[in-house]
């Protein structure tokens, strides 16, 4: 869709925005940063359809953009100083990795199966008039097919993963033109993950020296390490051994109960991938296996998660 067409569509109304997130839809949105590709936040397959139109091959962490700091603390759990940091730059171009609150209102493939979850309050005015009408955090990684640059204006985005989205908004040049700096605030440490418009001098000037040794897998942006099971997982299965759960893929492959998809649908499987593993892991089988995925498209990423899971990677 041309970028004429999809402002005619919905610079007029912030509503249509409202509605596509609603209804699962994706959103490319303004902010200071960066344009960006929304989707709730809580809809684990509209966050797999981001993946899907940006082609990722991996599930890192993505961010969860609220509209002020009351809402950033029903999702994170914030100590004082990720509460200094918020009220120092938000809104603006900061993202705080905080401990995970609400885990339903940010989905596990949101979090890529994390026990942290990624906050950041835009400083654009129109992306939080959009998420404060939407009601709730939504994610929205860079506009941009992956590993092509970030687009800074509204035709760059529409360029990118304009056929993805059901609306896109027109918010200008983006003023910082730069991902946010990314700062973890976990167990007593402050760490900074990755740098961006706000400077290491300006968060060490208020609170003090910064920890060397942060997680950066936590980071949206860098590479995420696995979210793994206390039960094996095998990958590449076509059934199970005695004692193990199959997680099928495509019809005819285990118990539906367990399925990634039953169809064999790939937005669906990268949905349910957290979850089901998840499920099974709490039956305390002697292992988990995985039906064969193929390795195209989403299936890129739910592989590249799975080898991950089974401790092939990372």
């Amino acid at each position: 869709m041309s970028p004429a067409s999809h402002r005619e569509d919905t610079t007029a109304s912030d509503r249509e925005a409202v509605a596509a997130l609603e209804s699962g839809r994706l959103v490319i949105l303004p902010t200071e940063t960066v344009y960006g590709l929304a989707a709730d936040a809580a809809n684990p397959v509209a966050v797999a359809a981001i993946f899907e139109a940006k082609g990722r091959p991996r599930f890192n962490p993505l961010i969860a953009h609220v509209a002020d700091a009351v809402e950033a603390e029903r999702i994170g759990v914030f100590d004082a100083r990720a509460r200094a940091l918020a009220a120092a730059f938000w809104p603006g171009p900061l993202t705080l990795v905080v401990p995970v609150r609400d885990r339903d209102r940010v989905c596990d493939l949101a979090r890529a199966g994390l026990d942290s979850v990624a906050i950041r309050v835009p400083g654009h005015r129109r992306a939080r008039d959009v998420i404060a009408a939407f009601g709730g955090p939504v994610v929205a990684p860079s506009a941009n097919r992956s590993g092509r640059p970030s687009p800074t204006t509204f035709a760059d985005a529409v360029e990118e993963t304009g056929s993805s989205a059901a609306v896109a908004i027109d918010g200008g040049d983006c003023a910082v033109g730069v991902e946010s700096t990314v700062v973890s605030v976990l167990d007593g440490r402050v760490s900074l993950l990755r740098p961006g418009a706000v400077t290491r001098a300006e968060i060490e000037a208020l609170v003090g020296p910064l920890d060397r040794d942060g997680d950066g897998h936590r980071s949206p942006g860098r590479l995420a390490l696995h979210y793994a099971p206390e039960a094996p997982v095998r990958i590449g299965a076509a059934q199970a051994r005695d004692g193990e759960i199959l997680l099928g893929f495509g019809p005819g492959s285990g118990e539906t109960r367990w399925s990634l998809s039953p169809t064999g649908d790939l937005r669906e499987a990268a949905a349910n991938l957290f979850r089901r593993l998840r499920e099974a892991d709490r039956e305390h089988p002697i292992g988990i296996a995985v039906a064969p995925v193929p390795d195209q498209g989403l299936g890129e990423a739910i592989n590249d998660r799975l080898r991950r899971a089974a401790g092939f990677v990372g």
